[in-house]
């Protein structure tokens, strides 16, 4: 059927816009605020080493490997906190924030990401146990462990459980994500600071 009045032809794509306008605001709320992590600058007096060391990503569960801020209650249910995520998924964020750390203690010539061709002597695999807010406890809680494992014979050297737990509230995305960003700063100091 062809419309013969100008105005009709005119009419159809404005009112198609519209509706795809009104489907798109059916996402409904506001996006989620962004937060990010960072590396503590002051790490203490670091021992200088020559040995090449690589950071490898974390490992962790899949509830864990997200940008989102995860709250976990006394039942163990876990759920996110509520107009807040994470500036990437937590791994990536962590291994960023560990490879500057070790900069930020002087190892700058020294430490590197898996592929940046360099020959290293050592790599430090790390798992994130736990990343979130624990609602029972009232507390921000991050758990990583790390293995530092001679890169030629693939032994473990050393191995060691880090835990840190800050007061928080699960009810502020914002002040979830900063009470996580020091339990976190904490524990990167202590890896570094035992890596050495």
């Amino acid at each position: 059927m062809m419309m013969s009045n100008p105005l009709a032809r005119l009419a159809l794509p404005t009112t198609l816009l519209a509706a795809l306008l009104m489907l798109a605001g059916c996402g409904g709320g506001s996006a989620p605020t962004t937060y990010d992590l960072s590396a503590p600058r002051d790490v203490g007096r670091v021992g200088g080493s020559r040995a090449a060391l690589v950071v490898a990503e974390p490992t962790t569960v899949q509830t864990l490997d997200s940008d989102r801020v995860i709250v976990k209650d006394s039942s163990g249910a876990l759920s996110f906190a509520g107009g807040a995520q994470w500036a990437d998924r937590v791994p990536k964020l962590v291994q960023t924030r560990l490879v500057q750390t070790f900069e930020n203690g002087g190892r700058l010539a020294s430490v590197a990401r898996p592929g940046e061709r360099i020959v290293p002597d050592t790599q430090l695999n790390t798992d994130i146990r736990s990343f979130n807010i624990d609602t029972a406890s009232g507390a921000a809680v991050v758990e990583i462990t790390a293995k530092l494992v001679g890169d030629r014979s693939g032994k473990v050297q050393r191995a060691r459980l880090f835990t840190a737990r800050v007061p928080a509230t699960a009810g502020d995305g914002g002040a979830a994500a900063q009470a996580l960003d020091r339990a976190l700063s904490q524990v990167l100091i202590e890896i570094v600071r035992w890596a050495r």
